[in-house]
């Protein structure tokens, strides 16, 4: 008899997993993949560790979380600087000063603010997406950067689109093109496949294995079950499905040195691809060969892989009767990360709820068991 099982092996499971395995528990992870790790699994090709469900790049402002995950691996010193392709021109992305000196010839930062200023549309309260943006940059950055590249990734038209969506869109009046803001940042020297198996050292592991092909049995296994599936699914979608964003990976191998640099994003709605990454830069790998992937978005249907929450008014409102149903079961099941919440959680954040939710599970076995 297990203590707890751990349906699915990504971030929130295993990290969950870890905590309650080192605080004297038996944990049992299964998940219905060949492979351990989640979305965030890399897989050795050409000598290459290639993210085989996009890119992944850790960062945090986190003290602890940094601390905690550099217990299971070593982090280099990538920083994430994409660039965007757009009409056979290059830009530096994400906006910042140097991309408003390659549209504009601006110099400093008074310019680029009076530039802004200058080509910014008046709209007093933006509607949707397409309003906002042109009410802050204006239409020239509006077609460049955004337009076409949220018409593929959304598969629909900006002006249906809500305006949150877009609003951590930086706008940086400096040279930095740092796309993040945080302190910590870096890609595992060996993989993120290689930090999930020390995660999981010592807990039994069982690939292969759905919960769903016969939950009666599993759920019978263990006093208590750790959920990290699609919420809709387990409740037997009786509220309706929820929807999400899902995408399309076709990886590539050539000789050389492909493109430069690790994400290229493609912001023409006629190119299908929305961005091109190329795995060996996250490493700063010099190998011989190197290995592409181009990503697809695809319009959702069950049965294909769920990546983005589409938090919409009625996306929302479904999952919060699903939310419902689920603290009604909270004294056998425990339901977390990103697809069990309906929520987008950056892989920082998914740790840190995992290990808020096993602290809280440990504190509440020492109340229930004193």
């Amino acid at each position: 008899m297990y203590d707890y099982l751990i349906v699915g092996a990504g971030l929130f499971g295993s990290v969950f997993a870890r905590e309650m395995t080192d605080a004297g528990y038996k944990c049992l992870i299964i998940d219905k993949r060949p492979h351990t790790g989640g979305n965030v699994y890399t897989e050795k090709k050409e000598g290459i560790d290639v993210h085989m469900y996009g890119p992944h790049i850790f960062h945090t402002s986190d003290d602890k979380i940094w601390a905690y995950v550099n217990r299971f691996t070593r982090f280099n010193h990538y920083v994430n600087r994409p660039k965007v392709y757009y009409k056979g021109k290059i830009y530096s992305f994400p906006i910042n000063l140097f991309t408003l000196y390659q549209l504009y010839g601006v110099k400093t930062p008074a310019e680029a603010q009076k530039k802004l200023e200058e080509v910014r549309v008046p709209i007093k309260n933006p509607k949707n997406l397409e309003e906002w943006v042109l009410s802050q940059v204006g239409r020239e950055i509006y077609e460049t950067f955004i337009k076409g590249y949220t018409m593929k990734q959304w598969m629909c038209d900006p002006k249906e689109l809500p305006t949150f969506i877009i609003r951590r869109l930086p706008i940086r009046l400096t040279f930095d093109d740092n796309y993040f803001n945080d302190c910590y940042q870096g890609i595992p020297v060996d993989g993120y496949t290689a930090m999930m198996e020390r995660i999981q050292e010592g807990i039994e592991v069982r690939l292969n294995t759905d919960y769903f092909a016969d939950r009666d049995y599993f759920d019978s296994l263990a006093r208590k079950v750790v959920f990290t599936g699609k919420i809709d699914e387990f409740f037997g979608y009786r509220f309706g499905e929820l929807e999400y964003r899902t995408l399309r990976f076709e990886h590539e191998m050539h000789e050389g040195d492909y493109q430069g640099n690790a994400i290229i994003n493609y912001t023409e709605y006629e190119i299908p691809y929305t961005r091109i990454c190329e795995h060996k830069h996250f490493t700063f790998g010099q190998q011989a060969n190197t290995i592409i992937t181009k990503e697809y978005p695809e319009a959702w249907s069950k049965g294909k892989e769920p990546y983005y929450p589409i938090n919409n008014e009625r996306n929302n409102t479904i999952y919060k009767q699903y939310a419902a149903l689920a603290e009604e079961l909270k004294g056998k099941y425990i339901f977390g990360g990103r697809l069990a919440e309906y929520k987008y959680y950056d892989m920082h954040q998914v740790i840190g709820s995992a290990l808020a939710k096993a602290k809280k599970e440990i504190e509440l076995q020492k109340t229930t068991h004193s």
